[in-house]
């Protein structure tokens, strides 16, 4: 699980560079989590960005958004050049609207760019570092801005529309849920963790997404259990467990429910395979 490490004790809880400035965690070779999202401008090179249970060929250039709490790895990558854009839920005070959209666009985290997209996106990174570098009175807040910018973009580019103004207690559950924190399996569980009743927090993230939270956590629940089949050696049971089944076999009909197959034919087809 990788932290976002910031040079001073008080600066924002954001990053951004290239792949060798940000150094060999922003193009690790191993299955890892962030705590923070991570925007990617990929602008060369070969090989693949494993994201969850897909794997995505290299034919730059290409954006990609990583949500905290997914799994991702660059595989067999050569000459990788880009940027990194890197933050914290906490950077998106100003726009908490974007959390939601940010979680959006991570379900289909691959984007190839024509050329103007390509050069839109690299004017605005190159505003951010320059902005991010150069520091100076409102820096934070103009940082916060373009960021804002850029997701709304990136959302335009997926054809996915910025969601309406989500609620405080929607915004949040939609952050815990995405994060898939052992024991908050339930909305019941959620509910008392941010001190609203199920009825309320129900209606609530209902209003600000248009989904159900039940609908969302057993995504959530799916999610993780499928990283566990395919990034891990643990058992079904064990797997079952890790997202709260004591029933393995009330498990394995809920992940077929969900996906359309057993744990088992799930882990033997492996990831995805993106043209």
């Amino acid at each position: 699980m990788h932290r976002l490490e910031v040079p001073a004790p008080h600066a924002p809880p954001f990053a951004v560079g290239t792949f060798d400035a940000l150094g060999p965690l922003s193009r690790a070779d191993f299955p890892h989590r962030h705590t923070f999202h991570e925007l990617v401008h990929v602008t060369g090179g070969t090989g693949a960005h494993v994201v969850d249970t897909a794997r995505w060929p290299l034919r730059p250039p290409h954006f990609g958004v990583i949500a905290p709490g997914q799994v991702h790895q660059w595989a067999g990558v050569r000459g990788l050049t880009g940027h990194v854009v890197l933050f914290t839920d906490d950077f998106l005070l100003d726009h908490p609207a974007d959390r939601e959209l940010l979680r959006r666009l991570s379900e289909r985290p691959w984007l190839h760019l024509d050329d103007h997209a390509d050069a839109r996106v690299a004017r605005l990174i190159a505003d951010l570092e320059d902005e991010y570098r150069r520091g100076g009175a409102g820096t934070e807040s103009v940082l916060r801005a373009l960021v804002h910018v850029l997701i709304v973009r990136a959302g335009r580019l997926l054809g996915t529309p910025p969601p309406a103004p989500a609620g405080a207690v929607a915004a949040e559950f939609v952050r815990l849920a995405g994060r898939a924190e052992p024991g908050l399996w339930s909305v019941r569980a959620h509910a008392e963790r941010l001190g609203v009743t199920a009825g309320h927090l129900t209606e609530a993230v209902k209003a600000a997404t248009g989904r159900t939270a039940a609908q969302l956590l057993r995504e959530a629940r799916t999610r993780e259990a499928q990283r566990f089949l395919l990034r891990t050696d643990l058992t079904v049971r064990q797997v079952a467990s890790r997202v709260g089944f004591a029933d393995p076999a009330y498990f394995c009909r809920f992940f077929r429910r969900e996906t359309g197959m057993s744990p088992g034919a799930f882990r033997r087809g492996g990831e995805k395979h993106h043209d």
